[in-house]
């Protein structure tokens, strides 16, 4: 039961009720699986009245179920479940007090492609009146629909109406006057009860983006021409905004998708009637606004000298702007509202200290919000807040397996690349130890258009767990520092990237802090290739690689998209010339001396099951020590906690072995 016990707290003003759920998935005794289980809630959401929560939640190997209970102490009650194998789900939105909508997704294998096919789905709380919400197919369709749709404004006010993200397909029917004629991507009004549809945006070739104000009107629309006659992708989206009153579409601006120029529009307040939009300013993106009402006139609303801004905080079904974020040692929080800004100071204070707070839904008037809270230390806990009372009740772990057990806090610290570039990283010591001379493993991120965050990480503190110190480079090519950062060193410069990974090693030996003899690197995704390219570069630095779903082969990693249309986007960020080869693992395998795990789920769309296969043939050929493991049916991220278990049960074996630990 969500509420059973209540203790009360008094801290900086602020009543605190807090009640815990008891643990939904009981761990085992040892770590692998207490780490290895997919988090208890995977999406939540709040409804519109703030009396009703509906949360996703795990069920065996890759299914998922939805959960809704009345708040504050009612019992969980199962709405819908899928198997995972055939379908996920992925998110449930409230669109009334009684019926939700849900996107359902599955991932499709061909001869030579994987893809990811969604559809949208409107289901009652207690599980009953499912109706499919995307157009239904049809066999004189000229192409597949991949694409189901997705919930562009949930029109608060409204009852069970949505505007849906559709897209057109024509038909070829002979003689016939009912055949679909539109085609492109387009906006759809759908009552969720009945299934009536209004067409508000007819489907537009090449529209790639609509943007709504948040209360049922289409504001913006982005149009991506072609390249060329191949229908391969341009590098610019062009975008039209309408006039607050209905009307034409006028041209607002552009925004180059590779470079990242231009205005990215992102919302729009009806309020003041204006855009909030990504531009580039010193080579970092910052956060402007574009009045409508006045001639585009535009004004910045925050950017910072050092970091990108991350993302817009929005509140409720309105998804009202309140904030935004960006990310330096930790994710900040910069709030537009003078009253989410004092709450979220005086939860801070009632919370434990260092304690990350985001507001993670909100009624419709905003008198009950849903808040997320967790650290470094803490896997994260949903709190329901009663704003006229000022009571916060727990309602639920965001990993119960863990509660109680000592996690090891992460420390922000820099160490000096090869060239004396400062290269930010996040270091963690199991807790208890001196820190000197212990096994240590380097844990690049995947991307490599991404960074790691401060906060708890389910991988580093399961092998902290296994006295290992952990360290995160964040390395030249990392997203979120700007461009002079981000550059070109994912793949076409690759040693730089590399370079600095392999210094993030020699920092840890050089500090005492790592055995040099027990030095061992593991990553994920661009991660894995990183870990296997260390190898290549320096093959007597790490003394064990673990990789999961690695590149290896840049030459294949660009056959990958030969039959999708950003086939160029993606060729011209691998490049081409002789670094194609140097910078491929499976093509130096001769070079490798630690010996190499890797792991892989044959269903990856991110990153193609090839990738490991021809990993391993070259490993072999070479005669080097090594070992692949295939999770059948699995994805790049592998959800599936028995998965999960497996792969770090196996690395932690392999690493013990390799190691001599």
């Amino acid at each position: 039961m969500i509420g059973k016990s209540m203790m009360t707290l008094a801290l900086a003003g602020v009543a605190t009720a807090a009640w815990t759920q008891p643990a939904a998935t009981p761990g085992g005794t040892d770590a692998a699986p207490r780490f290895g289980v997919r988090p208890s809630i995977e999406h939540v959401s709040l409804s519109p009245d703030g009396m009703h929560l509906a949360y996703i939640a795990p069920v065996g190997g890759q299914g998922s179920a939805l959960y809704t209970v009345a708040l504050p102490d009612g019992e969980p009650r199962r709405a819908v479940g899928t198997d995972g194998k055939a379908q996920r789900l992925s998110s449930c939105d409230w669109v009334s007090n009684a019926r939700l909508v849900c996107q359902v997704y599955a991932t499709v294998k061909s001869d030579i492609n994987v893809f990811t096919v969604n559809r949208l789905i409107a289901i009652n709380a207690d599980g009953s009146d499912v109706k499919m919400l995307s157009n239904n197919e049809s066999l004189y369709q000229r192409r597949w629909t991949l694409y189901g749709g997705e919930v562009l404004d949930w029109m608060p006010g409204t009852a069970n109406t949505i505007l849906v993200q559709h897209d057109f397909v024509p038909e070829d029917k002979v003689a016939s006057r009912i055949a679909e004629k539109r085609d492109g991507l387009g906006v759809q009004r759908v009552d969720t009860m009945s299934l009536s549809r209004t067409v508000v945006q007819t489907g537009v070739l090449n529209a790639v983006d609509y943007v709504t104000d948040g209360i049922g009107h289409v504001r913006l629309m982005g149009i991506q021409p072609p390249a060329n006659s191949s229908q391969m992708m341009g590098r610019k989206i062009n975008y039209s905004y309408r006039a607050a009153g209905g009307g034409g579409w006028t041209p607002f601006g552009s925004y180059d998708v590779v470079d990242e120029s231009g205005l990215n529009p992102i919302a729009v307040d009806p309020k003041s009637d204006t855009v909030y939009a990504y531009r580039k300013i010193d080579g970092r993106r910052a956060l402007v606004k574009v009045d409508l009402a006045n001639s585009l006139r535009e004004d910045l609303v925050y950017s910072n000298p050092r970091f990108d801004v991350g993302s817009l905080l929005r509140l409720g079904r309105a998804r009202r702007i309140v904030g935004a974020t960006f990310e330096s040692d930790r994710s900040e929080a910069i709030y537009f509202d003078p009253d989410l800004k004092a709450l979220a100071a005086a939860l801070g204070h009632a919370l434990p200290k260092g304690t990350m707070i985001n507001f993670a839904g909100a009624s419709d008037d905003e008198t009950k919000l849903l808040i997320w809270a967790g650290s470094d230390t803490d896997p994260g806990r949903y709190y329901w807040f009663d704003r006229p009372t000022r009571k916060l009740t727990e309602l639920m772990l965001v990993r119960p397996q863990l509660e109680g057990m000592a996690l090891a806090p992460m420390r922000a610290i820099t160490y000096p690349g090869a060239d004396g570039t400062p290269i930010p990283a996040y270091l963690t010591l199991p807790p208890g130890s001196s820190g000197k001379n212990i096994p240590a493993i380097v844990l690049p991120h995947g991307g490599p258009s991404a960074r790691d965050s401060w906060g708890f990480d389910w991988l580093v503190q399961f092998f902290v767990a296994q006295g290992y110190a952990v360290l995160q480079p964040q390395f030249r090519g990392s997203a979120g520092y700007g461009d002079a950062w981000f550059k070109n060193e994912g793949f076409r410069q690759w040693k730089v990237a590399i370079t600095d990974v392999a210094d993030a090693g020699h920092w840890l030996v050089k500090q005492g802090i790592a055995d040099p003899a027990r030095l061992a690197i593991f990553g994920w995704s661009y991660g894995g290739y990183a870990a296997l390219q260390a190898q290549v570069l320096k093959p007597d630095l790490f003394k064990a690689v673990v990789a999961v779903a690695p590149v290896t082969d840049l030459a294949q990693l660009k056959e990958q998209y030969r039959n999708f249309t950003n086939y160029n986007f993606s060729a011209d960020f691998i490049g081409a010339g002789a670094h194609v080869r140097e910078g491929s693992p499976a093509q130096n395998a001769d070079r490798f001396k630690a010996p190499v795990l890797i792991f892989q789920g044959d269903t990856d769309r991110n990153v193609y099951v090839v990738q490991s296969r021809m990993m391993d043939a070259a490993l072999a050929r070479a005669g080097k020590t090594h070992e692949l493991v295939i999770y059948p049916g699995l994805d790049h991220y592998l959800d599936d906690s028995a998965a999960r278990t497996d792969m770090l049960a196996k690395s932690d074996a392999f690493l013990k072995s390799a190691l001599k630990r």
